[in-house]
């Protein structure tokens, strides 16, 4: 199996797999916080609003960003960009990848700074009554920036060589062929 297809493979577990079942965690976490306050008038789970704060859904969140990326379902504002020449449009993507690259890589360095600091420093957040360690959280940090920062390089790559313009081309020429 090619390399592309197990970073593909590990995106599409996290996005699928684990942030379903933190929503799916999410979803009986409230229902759950709803019936006791409501209907047996105590709390079932003492700190649900935490747990989903802190916990559940900056998973979601994190666990998806990299396939999304990969698979361009970010915003793009592209008008401008298309009235370019394809070459000039190939190269202003380049350097516009490679900024979001730098900008990437400064979080990056961020992040793995205050996840070492959090693990070494046995940092924790409370949760209801209780205090849970923060560091299973934060380790799936660093590792959704690499994931982005691997499918930015990739980009670049196929930018720089070209490869996207080859890519858009046979995608059109899929799309004629259709009608």
């Amino acid at each position: 199996m090619s390399f592309w297809k197990t970073i593909d493979r590990i995106e599409g577990g996290m996005a699928s797999v684990g942030a379903g079942l933190c929503l799916l965690a999410m979803i009986v976490i409230t229902v759950l916080s709803v019936i006791g306050r409501y209907i047996l008038q105590q709390d079932l789970i003492p700190g649900a609003y935490n747990l989903i704060e802190r916990v559940t859904f900056p998973l979601i969140v994190f666990w998806a960003v990299p396939l999304a990326h990969r698979q361009g379902t970010f915003p793009r504002f592209d008008m401008v960009i298309n009235s370019f020449s394809p070459a000039t449009r190939r190269w202003v993507s380049a350097v516009v990848l490679l900024v979001e690259l730098v900008v990437y890589a400064v979080v990056m360095w961020y992040v793995l700074r205050f996840t070492w600091t959090s693990i070494e420093n046995d940092r924790t957040m409370q949760i209801g009554t209780d205090f849970w360690p923060i560091w299973p959280i934060l380790v799936m940090l660093p590792l959704a920036f690499a994931l982005m920062m691997l499918e930015m390089c990739r980009l670049v790559w196929d930018e720089i060589s070209g490869a996207s313009l080859q890519r858009a081309k046979a995608e059109s020429d899929n799309v004629n062929a259709a009608f």
